[in-house]
C-alpha cells in the first residue's frame, strides 16, 4: 500500500477547500479545515460533536476543544485559528446540541471514515492532484506547513502524541529537496 504524504504546496491546500466551498458543502469544508489546521486524526474529528465546538449558553463558536485521542487515550486542548473559527461559523447555522459536527445529513450519526475518505478522494482526483490524497494527509499537510513555517519538530511530535521523532520526521515529509535547501543555505565560513 502507498504511502500518502502531505500536501506541499499550499495552493493545493487552499483548492482543496475552496473545491468544497464553491460546491456549498460545508459540512465537507468544515472538516476538510479543521484537519488541516489541527492535525487530529480524521476518526477524532468525526467524534466531536457541536457540544464540543459551540457554547449554546452564549450562543457562539468556542476558540478551543479539549478532546481524548481515540488512539493515544490522551487529552489535548486545541486552540483555533482564525482558519477553524471562520469556517465553524460559516457552518454554525448547522449548530445542534447532541448532534456530530461532521454529521451524516439522514441519520444522527456522523460519517463514516470511509466517507471521510471518499469525499477529500474524490476531491483530490477531480483538483488532479498528483499526490496520493487521504484523510491522513490532512493530518501530515498539518505537521508539514507548521515544519515549513517554523514550529519546532519536537513540538510537532508533542502534537501528534508521537513517542518517536523518526514518526514525527515520515509525518512531516522530509525529502531531500529539504534536506539540500539546508546544505545551500547555511553559510559559515567567509
Amino acid at each position: 500500500m502507498a504511502t500518502t504524504q502531505p500536501i506541499r504546496d499550499k495552493k493545493q491546500t487552499k483548492a482543496l477547500a475552496k473545491y468544497f466551498l464553491d460546491k456549498g458543502e460545508i459540512r465537507n469544508y468544515v472538516m476538510v479545515v479543521f484537519a488541516m489546521h489541527t492535525g487530529l486524526r480524521i476518526s477524532d474529528i468525526l467524534r466531536l460533536t457541536w457540544d464540543d465546538v459551540y457554547d449554546f449558553e452564549l450562543n457562539e463558536i468556542r476558540d478551543f476543544v479539549i478532546i481524548t485521542e481515540k488512539k493515544t487515550g490522551k487529552s489535548k486542548t486545541i486552540r483555533f485559528g482564525e482558519k477553524v473559527l471562520k469556517s465553524l461559523r460559516l457552518y454554525a447555522h448547522n449548530a445542534r446540541q447532541g448532534c456530530f459536527l461532521i454529521g451524516n445529513s439522514q441519520t444522527s450519526k456522523a460519517i463514516s471514515r470511509i466517507q471521510a475518505y471518499r469525499i477529500i478522494r474524490k476531491a483530490a482526483e477531480t483538483l488532479k492532484f498528483t499526490i496520493r490524497v487521504s484523510c491522513h494527509s490532512l493530518r501530515k499537510t498539518f505537521g508539514y506547513h507548521a515544519w515549513k513555517g517554523g514550529a519546532s519538530p519536537v513540538v510537532i511530535m508533542e502534537i501528534f502524541n508521537h513517542s518517536s521523532f523518526d514518526v514525527t520526521k515520515r509525518y512531516i515529509g522530509i525529502s531531500q529537496d529539504d534536506k539540500d535547501i539546508v546544505y545551500l543555505t547555511v553559510k559559515l565560513v567567509a
